[in-house]
């Protein structure tokens, strides 16, 4: 099935009534890098690295406030229980597979000694899921110039989304899936903040697109795919809110949570993380949980929208042992959207 890579926006597919950043990704947060490397070979090599980068964490200031919520702990997220235990973030948020996951953590380790040489401890957070589905992933091919490739090109600028980086071999509720990206601006007693999210959709259950369900059996023929078994999300929440660690432990519940209304099936094997971080200065008083609804509100809209743009920009991809994970039709899906007379419901 031959489409063009579309955004949810691009659609038509509008998630509830909050703005949007500039370019509806994690990097309208003032300072949050993004970098992909790319691992394709057209066969059994479907995998990658991506690099959420807060440009904030340098001299002067090597941690941000930070937390982890761990939905479902299958999984092997490196770093997770310091970041759990004092509240902060001291290095890039690395993506990746799920067995090369620990070469990850070496080379991000790396990394931050060669910025801090007087430094004597190091947290590198390093997260994954499995795309063994379509790419060979006891190959590990990722190296450690993968995951510095990444860290060294990440940018400002829109994201690339869906097969790059580590959503290259990734599938979610049935159908090819990827990385995605979503923000919003939100309205605070003091002026106006961003709240940006990055994931890594690798998860079971049946695709729902505001609130109508699109199952993969129905959309594709079942003898014109394969499906793996629901094995995880990563989602990275990113904000200049100023909130402290137990705030942002809410915000990252809230970001588990909004998987539910993409149609998350939150199995046995689903290891599904996310860790949210601020970057706002360290001078600022963090917010009073009486003003904290309008963040929650974002959170949920922008994961969901995430979601969706993981799998509405990822297209048909064919992996090791000829498996085959179908881009969702965005026709199929439209046809379903405008007899609900859910386009344009929720703009």
């Amino acid at each position: 099935m031959d489409q063009l890579s579309r955004r949810a926006r691009d659609l038509g597919i509008v998630v509830g009534p909050i703005p949007t950043g500039e370019h509806n990704a994690i990097t309208d947060v003032p300072g949050v890098l993004v970098g992909h490397t790319t691992l394709d070979d057209g066969a059994d090599l479907h995998t990658g690295v991506t690099a959420v980068v807060p440009s904030q964490l340098g001299p002067g200031r090597w941690t941000l406030p930070a937390a982890v919520y761990t939905g479902n702990g299958y999984g092997k997220l490196v770093g997770s229980t310091q970041v759990d235990e004092l509240g902060v973030l001291e290095s890039p948020i690395v993506l990746t597979a799920t067995l090369s996951v620990f070469r990850a953590a070496d080379a991000l380790l790396g990394h931050l000694m060669e910025r801090r040489p007087d430094g004597v401890s190091f947290n590198p957070l390093v997260g994954e899921t499995n795309d063994g589905h379509l790419s060979d992933i006891r190959r590990r091919p990722i190296s450690a110039e993968h995951v510095l490739t990444a860290i060294a090109g990440a940018s400002d600028g829109p994201p690339a989304e869906g097969c790059v980086g580590a959503g290259t071999g990734t599938t979610a509720l049935g159908f090819k899936a990827g990385i995605g990206t979503s923000s919003r601006t939100v309205r605070l007693a003091d002026g106006s903040a961003t709240v940006g999210v990055l994931v890594q959709a690798n998860f079971g259950g049946v695709l729902t697109v505001l609130g109508v369900p699109q199952p993969v059996d129905e959309l594709i023929p079942a003898v014109d795919r394969t499906e793996p078994p629901g094995n995880s999300c990563m989602i990275v929440v990113a904000t200049d809110v100023p909130l402290d660690a137990r705030q942002l432990g809410r915000l990252a519940r809230r970001a588990v949570f909004a998987m539910a209304r993409v149609g998350a099936s939150y199995s046995n094997g689903s290891g599904d993380y996310a860790v949210a971080f601020s970057t706002a200065g360290p001078d600022r008083p963090v917010i009073p949980d009486s003003e904290i609804d309008p963040v929650f509100a974002a959170v949920l809209d922008a994961v969901e929208e995430a979601l969706l743009n993981s799998l509405f920009t990822a297209v048909t991809t064919t992996g090791v042992g000829g498996r085959t994970s179908h881009a969702v039709p965005h026709d199929a899906v439209l046809r379903r959207l405008s007899a609900a007379g859910r386009l344009g419901a929720r703009a």
